[in-house]
Order: C-alpha cells, then sequence, then structure tokens
C-alpha cells in the first residue's frame, strides 16, 4: 500500500435501467449551486437533453455548458474521453472541474465502467472512484428486476439509491406494490443510502457526499447503526469471534448477497493486500463489489479506504481521521452466488 496521494479528481457513476430518470435527475443536478465546476460525461448514443442544451454525437464530443458544467458525449473509449478531459485541462482548453460525473446507458451493467477507472494507470494519476449513485423507478422498477440481470447488479453495486416517480404511486400503481418494491431493493443492497426524487429534484449533496472523502467516512461511521438495525446477525462460534465478525441478511435476489466484515485489530498492510489478491483470484467476477474502510498496523491514525470490483482492487486511498473513535475495520461485501460464511472463513483462517 501506497502513502496517502495528493487530490484526485472525483468520478461518479449514475446508472439505472431504461427509463429511471437518470437524465432527468441530471438536468436538476446541474442546475444547483456547487455544481458550475463539474465534468458530465454521458455513456449514450444519439440526442440527451441536458440543462435546455440538446448535446448531440459530434467530432469535438465536448461542449462547455453556460454554468460552466462541461458536457460531452462518448463515441469510444471512457479511458479515451477522461483522458482528453484531464488533456484539455492542462491545457487551458476547459476549465478545471471538482468532479466528473458518467451518466450510463440504461442497460450497462456498471462493473466495466468501475474496472476502467480503477485499471486504467492514465486515469489513476487523475482520477478517483468517487461513487456510484443508482436510479430505481418506482413505477416499472420491479418489472427490470424481474427480466434483467442487469437491473439487479445496477442496484446492488450502489453507494446511494434514487427512487424515482414517487409521485406517481397513487395514480399508476399501488402503495402495498411499492413497499414491496422498496423492500426488495433493500435486501438487494443493505448498505447505500436511499433517497425519493420527486421530478427528478433530490438534494445535491448527495452527490457531493459520494465524491469527498467525508462522505466516505459518513458513509461508514454509520455502517454499524445500520447493520445493527437491520438485525439478522450471524453467531459467531469460533476462535475468530471478535477478531472477524461478518453481518450476513440472508434474503437476496438472482444470488446477490450484501455482507459486512468487521476486524477489531489492525492489520499488516502486505498481508492485507496479498490476503485481497488471493479472493480476487479465488472468486473474481462473484466480487461485485468490496468496500470499506481498513485499520492498518503501520498508519493506525489514517484508515485506509478499500474498493474493489470483481478481480480488480483500486489503489488505496486514506482518510485523515476516523470516523468514529472505535477503530474498526469494516469492509462491505457485495457478492453473487458467494456465500457470506466462505468469505468469512477466509478472513477466520488469516485473522485470527
Amino acid at each position: 500500500m501506497s502513502n496517502p496521494y495528493g487530490r484526485k479528481i472525483p468520478v461518479i457513476v449514475i446508472t439505472g435501467f431504461l427509463g429511471s430518470g437518470k437524465t432527468t435527475l441530471l438536468n436538476h443536478l446541474v442546475r444547483q449551486p456547487g455544481m458550475e465546476s463539474t465534468a458530465i460525461v454521458i455513456n449514450e448514443f444519439g440526442e440527451i437533453g441536458v440543462d435546455h442544451l440538446l448535446v448531440e454525437s459530434s467530432t469535438e464530443m465536448m461542449v462547455e455548458m453556460n454554468n460552466g458544467c462541461i458536457c460531452c458525449t462518448i463515441r469510444g473509449d471512457l479511458a479515451d474521453k477522461l483522458g482528453s478531459l484531464a488533456m484539455w485541462m492542462d491545457a487551458g482548453r476547459v476549465p478545471r472541474v471538482d468532479r466528473v460525473v458518467v451518466e450510463t446507458t440504461g442497460l450497462a451493467d456498471p462493473a466495466p465502467i468501475l474496472h476502467t477507472l480503477m485499471t486504467d494507470q492514465h486515469l489513476l494519476d487523475r482520477f478517483r472512484l468517487g461513487g456510484v449513485l443508482t436510479m430505481v423507478d418506482a413505477i416499472a422498477g420491479a418489472s427490470a428486476l424481474d427480466r434483467f440481470p442487469e437491473a439487479v447488479k445496477q442496484a446492488a453495486l450502489a453507494d446511494a439509491i434514487v427512487v424515482s416517480k414517487r409521485d406517481l404511486v397513487e395514480t399508476l400503481s399501488e402503495p402495498q406494490a411499492y413497499e414491496e418494491f422498496i423492500a426488495r431493493i433493500r435486501a438487494i443492497n443493505r448498505t447505500g443510502t436511499f433517497h425519493e426524487a420527486v421530478r427528478g429534484v433530490i438534494d445535491p449533496a448527495i452527490l457531493h457526499g459520494l465524491g469527498d472523502r467525508g462522505g466516505v467516512a459518513a458513509t461508514f461511521a454509520g455502517l454499524s447503526d445500520m447493520i445493527e438495525a437491520a438485525g439478522d446477525h450471524d453467531e459467531c462460534h469460533d476462535d475468530s469471534c471478535g477478531h472477524a465478525h461478518v453481518h450476513r441478511h440472508r434474503k437476496s435476489d438472482e444470488g446477490i448477497t450484501s455482507f459486512v466484515v468487521e476486524l477489531h485489530r489492525a492489520v499488516d498492510s502486505r498481508a492485507f493486500n496479498e490476503f485481497l489478491q488471493e479472493l480476487a483470484l479465488e472468486f473474481g467476477a462473484n466480487l461485485l463489489r468490496v468496500k470499506g474502510i481498513l485499520h492498518v498496523d503501520d498508519a493506525p491514525d489514517m484508515p485506509a479506504v478499500i474498493q474493489g470490483v470483481q478481480h480488480v482492487f483500486f489503489p488505496v486511498a486514506w482518510l485523515d481521521h476516523w470516523p468514529d473513535e472505535e477503530r474498526t475495520s469494516r469492509l462491505v461485501f457485495i457478492t453473487h452466488g458467494v456465500a457470506p460464511d466462505v468469505i468469512r472463513s477466509r478472513f477466520g483462517a488469516q485473522f485470527v
């Protein structure tokens, strides 16, 4: 693990199934105070309206908007587009930005985009993953979950879930059906924050919180409380008790399970890095996402931020301080077809 690095531009991924309201959300967000220094990357073909501006695929593919945002569409590779953005900022061709927001196509599995952000060395020098926000449709979302595994992955990988069209439930759906849908989303993703949008309106602080280190700290400061409130804890019956607790939630969707591993002792950074690589080799694509903060013995006052998607782990970042007095490592695992006890046994064998 490397030493803490300087400021990199957070990249926030907004995903969600077709018609869930991603572009409507962006239309609202780009008008809000504090969003002026934002680059918006739209991973779509064709014409997309953003902030009363019709952005079309063109040779230039990047437009500076009146409020200072930069908007572009992608014909090719995301890495190329972010690389061009960095180059144009350095050359003074476009203003410097505080964050990048990537809107994915509605049919996309977001994992490949996260892979790009984690593996391209040129991007790693300038950008970091800020978080994933997933839009889910209060009216058609349940059907999308039933029919398309991409919709389930989009919900599972989210740091924040925003429900759109809540205002239409009373006229186009049934309150009970909506409550069942929300319960299903919460079962798929137990650790993401949950929000409702009415006509695409949300507090932009949600987006800011995903992209800054304070948002990371707040997320994991509240994680234990969220798990405690959800209940359904595993009992610990072996010598690893007190060292590698796993809080499990048995209800899953399409084989997706989320759970939290807690380590109550500091770990050796090199040994833990090797352990993560072994997990990635063994479980590969079934590790949909791993995220958390880690107590490292050679940097006890600064928790390390761990981010991984499938077989790739992002270079470690560091928080300036612990989000609470308890210096407990907390790692969220979102897996497909991998039981929590399997991961637990690996931790128990290594960190007892």
